[in-house]
């Protein structure tokens, strides 16, 4: 013989559905603080001092306009002499 079988079982799907569905009440962290760091002018010129010869020849092969008229400036000096 075949019994019905109450329709109880939805009622508890609903309400885990619902649970699902909800935010968490957990606070989210707060973005991390960024910085901007400048260099000054001096800064900038001892670090373009402190760069090797092989630095300074990537950089003007990849476009680098101050890199390319140290390399001019420097096969000149060489051709004379200095």
């Amino acid at each position: 013989m075949i019994t019905p079988i109450p329709h109880a079982t939805p009622a508890q799907a609903a309400d885990q559905s619902t649970a699902a569905r909800q935010p968490s009440l957990q606070p989210t962290p707060p973005p991390a603080a960024t910085d901007t760091v400048t260099l000054s002018a001096a800064a900038t010129v001892r670090q373009e001092l402190a760069e090797t010869s092989v630095q300074t020849a990537r950089e003007a092969s990849h476009g680098d306009i101050q890199a390319k008229n140290l390399l001019v400036r420097e096969a000149a000096d060489k051709k004379l002499g200095l």
